[in-house]
């Protein structure tokens, strides 16, 4: 049952993660801003008109009650038209850690196949300095086959 309500938090942490939205309301300050102003002035509203007075007597004669709905009125229509537009884009950095990585394993390559010395020194750490090998033959030559007689 736990791992039940455990993958089902996980699946909807997942889905409000990728979901456009909620990416707009955690990045865009503006946005984020309306709704709570939108929430505040609706809760206002909804106190004033559930205070105990006849709700046609509230709506009509509570300038207050006209106030908060008119304010949350104005944010709920702002934070909707700031959801349509388009999201502002986010400058791209020009130098991150991958294309740093890029042009160092470039510049190696580069340098490597340049330069003789390098490639023998990076061949030499990698794999261990070759030694000389003089070969000499312990055994003799062998003697000439004799040659072949005609038969007649």
């Amino acid at each position: 049952m736990a791992k039940k309500k455990a993958a089902a938090a996980a699946g909807a942490v997942s889905a409000a993660k990728d979901n456009p939205y909620v990416q707009r309301i955690v990045s865009d300050d503006e946005l984020r801003d309306n709704v709570q102003v939108a929430f505040e002035h609706a809760k206002s509203a909804y106190e004033r008109l559930s205070n105990g007075k006849a709700p046609t007597k509230a709506l009509m004669d509570d300038k207050k009650l006209h106030k908060d709905l008119k304010q949350a009125a104005e944010a709920l229509r702002d934070a909707g038209s700031a959801l349509r537009e388009a999201p502002k884009k986010q400058k791209k950095r020009k130098g991150g850690l991958g294309r740093k990585l890029l042009l160092l394993v470039v510049g190696a390559g580069v340098a490597l196949a340049v330069s003789g010395d390098l490639r023998s020194k990076v061949l030499d750490a990698l794999f261990g300095k070759e030694e000389e090998f003089d070969y000499t033959s312990t055994t003799s030559p062998s003697t000439p086959a004799p040659a072949a007689q005609p038969v007649s």
